[in-house]
């Protein structure tokens, strides 16, 4: 397992957190494939029988971490291609999470989630925020479509239509709001929520643990894509294919200058 990530065990439930809050949480290759390595094991860990992920540090996650792959406009046109790692780690979070684990996970969004770390945490089954938190898209910031199956689970959340004016309205909201719309069933004061989250994720771990996977099993049947990971790889391929257009680079540029970008549709 990576450095930048903490992994703890205790009354049934393996917490997960990210560990790299000097760059608040921002997502690399390494960390996330050690989230996927981690959920994977937890799946099949009979000892087990419920997962909490979450952030150190005064943020969830900050997104796709691009801080080593040079400056301005280059940075997204090689870094995302060789962090991706193909279909790589951002493509298994909806699989990891959703198809290949039966077993409750709850996500503790302690602070900012954008973009990939927005994703990260709407692949959980349960999202509980504190007051803190702040949730932005940010893939259409950068010219993007989403990934890391924010296409599935964001409307399985919040409806089409709010799903629609979120990803493209492209405006940070608060906890409260975002407790509004369901993009999080809860919220807790900044300053209770370490406690609370650790008292409701073993809440749900105290739940008889074969009825809880089997909810899981069947909710899962009854909502998510036939074949979600074909969905995530196509995700994750239009990302790709987005970072190389023009208009991608233009809206780099424009957020690099703080200036406003003049896209052309190529």
């Amino acid at each position: 397992m990576s450095e930048h990530i903490d992994l703890s065990q205790d009354a049934g439930v393996l917490t997960i957190r990210m560990n790299r809050p000097e760059r608040k949480n921002a997502l690399t290759a390494e960390l996330g494939w050690s989230i996927v390595a981690a959920v994977r094991d937890a799946a099949d860990d009979d000892d087990i029988w419920a997962i909490a992920i979450t952030g150190n540090g005064d943020a969830f996650s900050s997104g796709l971490d691009l801080s080593d792959a040079g400056s301005a406009v280059e940075v997204p046109l090689s870094a995302q291609e060789e962090l991706m790692d193909e279909l790589g780690w951002v493509g298994r979070f909806p699989v990891a999470f959703r198809a290949e684990c039966d077993k409750p996970t709850i996500a503790g969004i302690n602070g900012s989630a954008v973009g990939a770390g927005l994703s990260l945490a709407m692949c959980a089954d349960i999202r509980m925020a504190s007051s803190a938190a702040r949730f932005h898209p940010g893939y259409g910031r950068v010219g993007l479509s989403p990934d890391g199956g924010l296409t599935y689970t964001l409307p399985e959340a919040v409806g089409y239509e709010r799903a629609m004016r979120f990803l493209l309205e492209l405006r940070t909201i608060d906890a409260e709001e975002a407790h509004q719309i369901g993009l999080v069933g809860d919220v807790v004061d900044q300053a209770d929520f370490e406690d609370a989250f650790v008292d409701y994720c073993n809440r749900i771990a105290a739940v008889a643990p074969l009825a809880a996977r089997r909810t899981k099993q069947l909710i899962g049947a009854a909502t998510q894509p036939a074949a979600i990971d074909r969905h995530a790889a196509d995700e994750v391929r239009w990302a790709l294919q987005g970072f190389k257009t023009n208009d991608s680079r233009e809206a780099v540029r424009a957020m690099m200058a703080k200036d406003q970008p003049t896209f052309t549709g190529h």
